[in-house]
């Protein structure tokens, strides 16, 4: 099989030579699973902070308190 290659691109995008990709590394089998965990991940920081939550003021209902403290059987 013949050494892997890739193109060497230069600042403008265009590309200047082909470089030789060391055989040992990228030869090796493709491992869908970890390239799965891989895209996953990246989405999931890509989404991270991007859902807002409501604050005190904008939740509906609230002015009241909605049970007594005590007697009810129930947590604070």
């Amino acid at each position: 099989m013949a050494a892997p290659k890739a193109p060497l691109l230069d600042a403008a995008g265009k590309k200047s030579k082909d470089v030789t990709l060391e055989e040992s590394i990228f030869a090796a089998d493709v491992k869908l699973h970890l390239v799965h965990e891989a895209v996953r991940a990246e989405l999931n920081e890509r989404r991270a902070g991007t859902r807002g939550a409501k604050s005190r003021g904008m939740v509906s209902g609230g002015r009241t308190k909605p049970w007594r403290q005590k007697g009810t059987g129930r947590a604070r």
